[in-house]
This record gives C-alpha cells, sequence and structure tokens, in this order.
C-alpha cells in the first residue's frame, strides 16, 4: 500500500515536470512569434509595405517626346507626327495567345503582324509595355479602348512618330530613326548606353545621319507612370505621373529651300554638291542625288522599296556628298601650284612647254589638250587647265609638299560632322606607300598626284572646304548644328593659314579667269551680274583609262563607254570674287567633262545661294538664258519655287 502511494507520488511529480517542461515550450514559441510579428509589423513595416505596394501599383516607363530638328530658318526638318498605338504588357495579360486573339478580332491584324507582336512580348522584360500595333486608325483605336476591360494587358496609347516633312531633301543629313535592335545594344553605337527606354521594344532611336550622330540630345529622359491595379492585373486609377524630360531640338546650319533647289538641279544624275559659308563655314546645303525617302524606313520599309534602293545603279542610299571619294582631277591643280609658289620652286611668270605631253621613267603621260599648251605659266596653265605644267612642276616641289599643302587646304581630312561615315579621303605620300604598299614612291606617282589622279581620293565636302581656304587664306572648317536648345555652337571661321598673300592672290586671279577669260574653261557658265562674278576651276577625273585595244574599236572618248565606266566631272568655286561668300562643290559621277557636266550646276547652284531663290535670267550669260528659263520653269513644275517650304505646293 505504502508502495503504491510512492508509485502514485512519483508518477504525479513526473506529470507536473512535463506540464511545465511543455508550458515552457509554449512560451518560448508564442514569445518566438510575439517577438517576429512585432519585428515584421514595427520594424520591417516599410520593407513589407513596399512589397505590398510592388504587388499592387504597376510603374511604367514614359518615352519622353524626341528633340525636333529644324533649319537654319525654323523650318522643321524631323518632327513628331501623333501616333495612335495598341500596347501590352505580359504580366498583366495573362494568356497571351488568348488576348491576341480577342485583339484581332477587333481590329485587322496579319499572320506576320501577330507573330512578330507575340515574339516581342515574350522577350525578356515582362513588366514592359510591348507596341504591339502602330500607327492604328482612330476607328480600330476606339474600338480596342471600349473593349479594354475584356482584354488583359491591352492598353492604347496616343504617342508620337517621326516624320520628315521634306522627304528626301535632307534625308543623308538628317538620317531617320528605326527601330532599336539586338545589334544596336550589342555591338553598335549604344552598346555602352544603359538607358531602361532601350529596353522597351520598337524603341525608336537614330539609326543615320544626324539622328544617330546626335542621338543623346535628341532622346531625352524618360518619365514614369504609377498606375493602381487590381488582383487581376486591371488598372483601377493613376496614382501619380512625372512627365519626361524633352529631347533637345536642333537647329542645323544648312538652308531648306537651297537644300530642295539643289535636289530639284540634280534630278536624273548620281551626283553631290556642297554649299559652304566662306565666312563662318556653316553649311548652307550639302546635297546626295538620288535621294530616297526617309519616311519609308521609320514606317518599316517593304521588301519592294528596300529592292528599288539597293539595285539602283545610282545608289541613292549613299551619301556621296560626305561618303563618296573620287578623284579631284584638276580642281587639285590649285594645291600643286600653291605648294610650289610657297617652295619657291616657281615663279608666277617662269613658264613650261607643253607639247601636249611629258615622258617620264619610260611612261608618257598626256595633256587633255592633244597638240599642247606651248610656252605656259601658273596663270595660263590654270585658266586653260594644263596637265603639262602640273607634270613638271610636280617633280620640283615633290609629292611631300604637296601632300602637306592639301592638307592644310582641307584634303586627307575627316572634318568632325554629325553625319555618318565621314570620309577623310586619301592624301598620299611617301611614308603612306610604304607603310601600306610596302613599296616606294615613283616619281610617277607624284606626277598622277599633280593633276588629282593616281592614289588621290577626295570628298566633295573636302573640295568645298578646299575652297572656301584659298577663296579666305583661314582655316574654314564646316559647321553642321548651329544651336542645341538654343545654344550656338562653336563657328567654323578659323584662323589664318599663315600663307603668302600675294600667292593666294595669284591662284584666285587664275580662278577668277577660268570663269571670266574667253579661254578659260568654265567661260560658257560665268555669271555676268555685276559684283556676283565667281572664280572657279573645272575637273575632270579618270574613272580609268582607254585600252589600246578599245581604241582600235573606235572607243576614243566618254561617249564611247557605257556609262559606269565613264569619266567623273567636277566643278569648285567661290563667289563672289571679290567679296567671297559661299564656296560650292559639285561632283558629277560619270558625267564626263567638268566644264559641260559639274560647271553649269555649280553656277547655278550659287546664283541660288547668292540670291536666295531663283536670280534674274540677267545674271546669265545671253547665250545661256532660254536654257536657264526652261531649267527653272521644269523645277517649278517640279514643285519647287524657291518660296518658303510651307508655301510649297
Amino acid at each position: 500500500m505504502k508502495r503504491r502511494e510512492a508509485d502514485t507520488g512519483e508518477s504525479q511529480r513526473r506529470i507536473t515536470r512535463r506540464g511545465l517542461l511543455m508550458s515552457s515550450v509554449q512560451l518560448g514559441v508564442m514569445g518566438v512569434l510575439g517577438w517576429r510579428m512585432r519585428s515584421m509589423q514595427v520594424d520591417q513595416a516599410d520593407d513589407y509595405r513596399m512589397l505590398a505596394e510592388e504587388n499592387r501599383i504597376s510603374v511604367q516607363l514614359l518615352p519622353p517626346s524626341r528633340g525636333l530638328v529644324f533649319d537654319r530658318n525654323g523650318l522643321p526638318l524631323a518632327e513628331n507626327a501623333q501616333n495612335y498605338r495598341i500596347v501590352m504588357v505580359r504580366e498583366e495579360a495573362g494568356d497571351v495567345d488568348a488576348t491576341l486573339a480577342k485583339l484581332r478580332q477587333l481590329m485587322p491584324m496579319t499572320d506576320e503582324e501577330v507573330a512578330r507582336a507575340r515574339e516581342e512580348v515574350m522577350g525578356p522584360k515582362p513588366h514592359v509595355r510591348v507596341p504591339i500595333a502602330d500607327r492604328v486608325p482612330w476607328e480600330y483605336f476606339t474600338r480596342v479602348a471600349v473593349n479594354a476591360p475584356a482584354l488583359p494587358g491591352i492598353y492604347t496609347e496616343r504617342g508620337f512618330s517621326r516624320h520628315y516633312p521634306l522627304g528626301e531633301d535632307s534625308a543623308h543629313v538628317v538620317g531617320y530613326v528605326g527601330p532599336v535592335s539586338s545589334y544596336d545594344m550589342s555591338e553598335g553605337y549604344l552598346a555602352e548606353d544603359d538607358d531602361p527606354l532601350l529596353n522597351i521594344p520598337r524603341f525608336p532611336v537614330g539609326k543615320t545621319g544626324i539622328e544617330a550622330r546626335n542621338e543623346h540630345d535628341l532622346r531625352g529622359k524618360a518619365g514614369t507612370v504609377e498606375l493602381e491595379v487590381n488582383a487581376a492585373g486591371r488598372v483601377m486609377r493613376e496614382l501619380g505621373r512625372r512627365e519626361g524630360i524633352p529631347g533637345a531640338d536642333l537647329q542645323l546650319t544648312i538652308d531648306a529651300n537651297l537644300q530642295n533647289y539643289i535636289q530639284a538641279r540634280l534630278e536624273g544624275e548620281s551626283a553631290a554638291a556642297v554649299v559652304l559659308d566662306c565666312e563662318t563655314g556653316d553649311l548652307r546645303a550639302i546635297s546626295s542625288a538620288p535621294s530616297f525617302d526617309p519616311n519609308l524606313f521609320v514606317r518599316g520599309i517593304s521588301v519592294a522599296d528596300w529592292a528599288g534602293l539597293n539595285e539602283d545603279k545610282y545608289r541613292p542610299l549613299a551619301a556621296k556628298a560626305h561618303q563618296g571619294m573620287y578623284p579631284p582631277g584638276s580642281t587639285f591643280k590649285m594645291v600643286t601650284g600653291l605648294a610650289a609658289l610657297e617652295a619657291g620652286e616657281i615663279g608666277p611668270e617662269e613658264t613650261v612647254y607643253c607639247p601636249g605631253h611629258m615622258d617620264v621613267s619610260g611612261i608618257r603621260f598626256h595633256c587633255w589638250r592633244r597638240g599642247g599648251h606651248g610656252n605656259i605659266n601658273l596663270h595660263e596653265s590654270l585658266k586653260q587647265s594644263c596637265d603639262v605644267y602640273y607634270y613638271d612642276i610636280a617633280q620640283r616641289v615633290g609629292i611631300d609638299k604637296i601632300a602637306e599643302m592639301a592638307r592644310r587646304l582641307g584634303l586627307g581630312e575627316r572634318h568632325d560632322l554629325p553625319l555618318s561615315a565621314v570620309t577623310g579621303g586619301l592624301i598620299p605620300d611617301r611614308a603612306w606607300k610604304t607603310e601600306t604598299r610596302g613599296e616606294q614612291w615613283r616619281i610617277g606617282d607624284t606626277v598622277n598626284a599633280s593633276i588629282g589622279q593616281g592614289y588621290v581620293l577626295t570628298s566633295p565636302l573636302q573640295l568645298s572646304v578646299m575652297t572656301a581656304r584659298i577663296a579666305t587664306g583661314r582655316s574654314v572648317t564646316p559647321r553642321l548644328v548651329r544651336t542645341i536648345d538654343g545654344i550656338e555652337q562653336p563657328s567654323g571661321a578659323g584662323e589664318s593659314l599663315g600663307l603668302n598673300e600675294n600667292h593666294l592672290r595669284r591662284i584666285r586671279a587664275s580662278m577668277f579667269a577660268v570663269s571670266n577669260h574667253s579661254s578659260g574653261t568654265a567661260y560658257r557658265t560665268r555669271i555676268v551680274a555685276e559684283g556676283m562674278e565667281m572664280a572657279g576651276k573645272t575637273g575632270t577625273s579618270q574613272v580609268r583609262r582607254i585600252t589600246a585595244e578599245e581604241r582600235a574599236r573606235g572607243v576614243t572618248s566618254n561617249d564611247d563607254l557605257p556609262w559606269e565606266r565613264r569619266d567623273h566631272a567636277l566643278f569648285v568655286c567661290f563667289a563672289p570674287a571679290e567679296a567671297p561668300r559661299y564656296a560650292v562643290s559639285v561632283v558629277v559621277e560619270h558625267g564626263g567633262g567638268g566644264s559641260a557636266a559639274a560647271a553649269p550646276i555649280g553656277r547655278d547652284i550659287m546664283l541660288q545661294a547668292l540670291y536666295g531663290g531663283f536670280p534674274p535670267l540677267e545674271a546669265y550669260p545671253s547665250s545661256e538664258r532660254s536654257a536657264a528659263a526652261q531649267m527653272q520653269e521644269r523645277i517649278k513644275l517640279r514643285g519647287t519655287t524657291g518660296a518658303p517650304v510651307s508655301d510649297r505646293a
């Protein structure tokens, strides 16, 4: 009995200990839970509040308005046109295919458009608004907006898309925008750009020209909008908005009316022309023909349009004015002449005998005049464009001094302009040939280079700079952007070149004779208006020599050759001769002789620049007035009147 009572007491004591232990564990657990709840509700309240907010608030990027581009007179070259579009957010859409199928019932979409939209929506950014239909007609836009409750993840937006009101006129200068690509982000010029806007599929970025080179100025900064959404992702209300910063507006130096005139004047040619302000370095026009409509690329160019542009032998996509490289031909003779004068190798009146050719190291180099020019000095050699004179003096001066003079005059220099692929051309010297060809320079190379042939290559842009520097004696530098958001950009007026002014005067006087003396090569295309007289130089650059076999078959001139084998025609000029305002360069691909093909175009462009519109017929020589009237009428009928762009038909 006593033992049983002892066992019962021991059992009760064990139960009491277990109860205390369990109570202690329970209290401990409750304490931990209490501490954790306090920590979550008090100490970490802000963090969890943020997470909760993210669950019910959707933050979307607001693309900024792209900066506008204007000409020097304030006429728009690139603007933003209102655009209605449909976008989708994948994380809110749920079943993407089902949503696209519903959308397709409300507006027409091809299979290709649906496939492309699905591919872009399924990209790595589920929270990003992806444009799936652009430039939607108002009828379909409103239809989708009304049915938005049945289309999860679908939004209607009013935005802007790029538009180029002058079309072809400035396509090679302004360029165009297009959807950002994986190449742009990985290997292109945006590879180091971490702007979140670039993660938006089909976000427009500059592809060529000003649009690409000034992308960061024009793009602006993104804004944001906070939207409250319900559990199904439906937008309940807008909680806040921070507008983006619009891109900077750019004002260019070009004159849209002059640019338009030049494109019309070059119609039917594969050519380029540049007009440079001698005082400031402003590019008043920089034109390549034929051109193309940049709006085709913004809207998504068709296969047919793309094939047409690529297969055109005149190469409309090529910006010939600043990308093209051509032998400068006789327009280079001013360089050789100045180099000889500055080196003291010739006197102004010293003559060289031209029998029509010169034999150098067993090779016969011909003058363009087979019968020769006889005894001829510097002035006459430029006026009549004698080749033998330059063959002779170049051997005395040497290629290195000629190359040095060419570079002082702006040739062989890649001018820093916000344009795509500006060429530096090629001004060869002894070191260049050794380094690039592994060969020694030969005297025949110097002879060829003296008249702008052989290895020498220049662009129309560089030739205009050369002409402006000869006209002013200053290191005029081309400028294309006049202001960025109203801030004036540095002038290109330049400092003195340090050349002997007497030598420059002689070169200018010879160029004046080219256009104004009856034996000058550009006399027929002179300007006769008093005070507007022009100084110029013609050039013809050989594309290939006519072989002996071809001559035997009767091929003796450019007219006997296919178009693509004919010589290039060139002309450079400045005017007024006594107080230069503009320098002009013209290159007509495979145009033949410079005096026949390029000089008339250069004269007409110069007159248009000087008068600010169609010049009076009295500015032309009497023999040219009938042709000038017909040309002006043709351009007027084409729709170019020289009036403000806004007034054109």
